[in-house]
């Protein structure tokens, strides 16, 4: 048994994306044509996240032209370059399935806006763990 966790211990990234499902991201998936490699980039929203440890998945889905693709990614996977994401949203469940049934507007999500006093909270408690905390933009044209 202890062979086993030393494998997954070792197969296991470090350095995870933090995401959740509801969140807009971009998957840079590494790809392998003949013994060319390139990244290629798949946006979408993350609809669901499976299973622990090494065999953690998330599904994305995109609209392309018109017609929804959901791809599931492994977490751990050697071929995802990274995860960034793009627009965090704001979700109550921990599967949006019926996002497939929706169309238009009523398949958006609405986007989680974070106050600048939790912002704060969160790039404190990321400077003490020596993690890079979330970057604050600023906007070209602020409100008037």
């Amino acid at each position: 048994m202890n062979e086993i966790k030393a494998i997954e211990a070792s197969q296991m990234k470090n350095e995870v994306g933090n995401f959740k499902v509801g969140d807009t991201v971009k998957v840079h998936f590494r790809i392998i044509e003949g013994k060319t490699e390139r990244i290629q980039i798949y946006e979408g929203l993350v609809i669901a996240i499976k299973n622990s440890r090494v065999g953690k998945t998330f599904m994305v889905r995109k609209n392309s032209y018109g017609v929804g693709v959901e791809r599931v990614f492994p977490l751990h996977s050697p071929r995802i370059a990274k995860v960034e994401v793009v627009r965090p949203g704001k979700v109550r469940r921990a599967k949006l399935y019926y996002i497939r049934n929706k169309v238009g507007k009523g398949a958006k999500i609405k986007e989680l806006i974070v106050s600048r006093k939790s912002l704060a909270k969160t790039t404190a408690k990321a400077a003490d763990q020596g993690a890079p905390g979330p970057v604050e933009t600023q906007r070209e044209n602020p409100a008037q």
